[in-house]
């Protein structure tokens, strides 16, 4: 009895369990891997939860697994970040490499780099030292027969980058191409009314106004417009088309014109008006914002150069003003335009 009751005692009561515990845990891992994945959560709570993340992080999560990717991709997606407030901007860029002309340039968009974490093995607590985030980057997307983007007009409407016009066979060109920034395809629009060359295009009031970049112009052709929600071109007439040129330098919208500059001068179109103004070498931009990179934010005109640096445009006082306080800039490159 007593040679049992040491068989059966605390040691060997001991190791059972642990040996039970053990067999218990191969037997779920076996059980989970031969199973059928957890299913997932219902499509309209994941695009709930990618709503309220943003966009810089869509490049990340697109690697997660196909079911994600779709999701990003989807329209209820986007229906569902403007239902939510949510909406918000995000920068494309498309460069081309050479040889030149490259048939395929490459399209690259804003992410959120992410933080990493690295584990010192030579102390004997294995701290981790978490490196901190430099920011954002830029990550190639995919965009298969991505057109040329060269001496095109390139703008965005919404979710929709347009790219107008260039140049085929040294030739101008009326085509029209649309990026959809949500499934990353290329499809045609309709074809402008007149071939153009490196147009200048700007997006006022939802519609596209493209000017310019034609061989042969007048007041009927100079400058047309297209509405993205019928589909249709129409021209604009310009009685003041003497004083334009083919070659249009710089374009921008500030306080409800769009502005045309050819060197030091231009003119400004008032659509809501449908007026028309002559824009001398003295006036409104002075003798500096062709030759310059610029951008206009929150209706401001803003202009960089190596000599002046960053400045804005005062309307009120007709006069380009110094940004002051900026230090640690980085070098810009010259002619460019956000």
């Amino acid at each position: 009895m007593s040679s049992s009751g040491a068989t059966n005692g605390e040691e060997p009561v001991m190791k059972r369990p642990k040996k039970k515990k053990q067999l218990s845990l191969v037997l779920t891992q076996t059980s989970l891997s031969q199973s059928t994945p957890i299913p997932s959560l219902p499509d309209d709570l994941v695009i709930s939860c990618f709503a309220r993340i943003s966009r810089l992080h869509y490049p990340a999560l697109s690697l997660a697994s196909k079911s994600f990717r779709s999701h990003l991709a989807s329209p209820e997606l986007y229906e569902t970040r403007s239902l939510l407030g949510r909406a918000e901007s995000c920068l494309y860029v498309c460069l081309q490499f050479p040889p030149y002309p490259n048939p395929n340039p490459r399209w690259f968009t804003l992410c959120r780099k992410p933080d990493r974490t690295r584990t010192n093995d030579n102390t004997s607590e294995k701290k981790k030292k978490k490196e901190t985030s430099s920011g954002n980057i830029l990550v190639p997307i995919p965009v298969p027969k991505s057109p040329q983007t060269h001496w095109q007009g390139v703008v965005a409407v919404g979710s929709s980058i347009y790219s107008i016009g260039g140049s085929s066979h040294d030739s101008p060109s009326s085509s029209v191409w649309v990026l959809d920034c949500h499934g990353h395809a290329w499809r045609k629009a309709p074809n402008m009314l007149v071939e153009r060359s490196y147009p200048a295009a700007i997006v006022f009031g939802g519609k596209i106004y493209v000017a310019g970049g034609c061989r042969d112009f007048d007041s009927s052709n100079w400058i047309e417009v297209f509405d993205p929600k019928t589909q249709i071109w129409e021209l604009v007439m310009c009685p003041i088309a003497e004083r334009c040129k083919s070659s249009i330098y710089k374009s921008a919208v500030v306080e409800g014109r769009i502005f045309y500059m050819f060197g030091n001068e231009g003119v400004a179109y008032k659509p809501e008006e449908d007026s028309w103004e002559a824009i001398g070498a003295l006036t409104y931009f002075d003798l500096g914002w062709p030759w310059r990179s610029y951008c206009v934010i929150d209706n401001v005109l803003c202009c960089f150069s190596n000599s002046d640096g960053l400045e804005w445009y005062d309307s009120k006082r007709q006069n380009w003003m110094k940004m002051r306080g900026l230090r640690g800039l980085p070098k810009f490159a010259g002619y460019g335009c956000v």
